[in-house]
């Protein structure tokens, strides 16, 4: 199972990347840090210098390069990046299978 990205993220995250000059090889790194009040949160950001290691996965999904270190890809595999701008706020959303719990906010989760 590989990480998937909605149409709508891989919109943003075009929009984000040219807003920030980012070159379009960089990769976009997506994993999962300790943190939050479930215990496990999301990091996503641009990685402009990153060489993929012997380990980690790489993807290339809707003209955007990819890469999840093995450890963050255990708790990712079967996830949706979505991204929603409407009233209920703004912002990337994780759709992960494999959260047990998460909080309130959606800002972390927990197996």
């Amino acid at each position: 199972m590989e990480i998937s990205i909605s149409d709508r993220a891989a919109k943003r995250i075009h929009q984000i990347r040219e807003e920030q000059n980012v070159p379009r090889d960089a990769f976009l790194k997506i994993g999962v840090v300790s943190g939050g009040c479930s215990g496990l949160t999301y990091d996503l950001d641009f990685a402009k210098d990153l060489q993929p290691q012997e380990n980690d996965k790489t993807f290339e999904i809707n003209d955007l390069k990819i890469i999840v270190d093995m450890r963050s890809f255990l708790y990712l595999a079967g996830t949706e990046l979505d991204y929603t701008d409407g009233l209920e706020g703004q912002g990337f959303h994780f759709n992960n299978p494999n959260a047990s719990r998460t909080c309130s906010c959606g800002e972390s989760f927990s197996i």
